[in-house]
């Protein structure tokens, strides 16, 4: 069993609503009720394409799934939900990315964790703080180091759906 972290982000096809069901469909994923899903942020996209806004959040769970079958749990997440690869940081109807699983480095051709570029997003730190704040990276960073309030302006919280 490990606890995992997962980031999800969608800005097509009503995006709130894609990120509460990719919601549901993660948490069959986890072990008894260790589910936790952060509140949802809008964020500005990354990159030079014009695109709607996303909406963001963060989920933790323990699996027993190793780490390319969870990845592979997680791409048939969104390609159910209608996720479509044509540009590097386009528009999507929902992006699932593998944070962390556990404290482990992973480097693999298909995967990489820790993700590479989590330490420097807003839309990933605010909501996985807001679930773990006690956290500590593999790297031996604590959340709390990193998690600052400008990072905190760069987004806006949004109310439950």
């Amino acid at each position: 069993m490990v606890t995992v972290f997962v980031a999800l982000g969608a800005n097509l096809q009503q995006p709130q609503q894609q990120i509460m069901q990719a919601a549901q469909a993660l948490a069959t994923l986890a072990e008894g009720d260790s589910f936790k899903l952060s509140p949802c942020y809008r964020s500005v996209p990354m990159g030079d394409v014009e695109q709607p806004d996303y909406v963001n959040a963060v989920a933790c769970f323990d699996t027993s799934l190793p780490p390319l079958e969870l990845l592979d749990a997680l791409q048939a997440i969104e390609n159910n939900q209608g996720r479509v690869r044509i540009l590097h940081w386009g528009p999507r109807t929902l992006d699932l990315d593998l944070l962390l699983y556990g404290q482990q480095h992973i480097k693999l051709p298909r995967l990489t964790v820790p993700h590479y570029g989590m330490k420097l997003r807003s839309f990933v730190l605010v909501p996985l703080f807001d679930i773990a704040p006690k956290l500590i990276l593999p790297c031996g960073t604590a959340l709390t180091d990193l998690v600052t309030q400008s990072l905190r302006d760069e987004l806006q919280l949004l109310s439950p759906q």
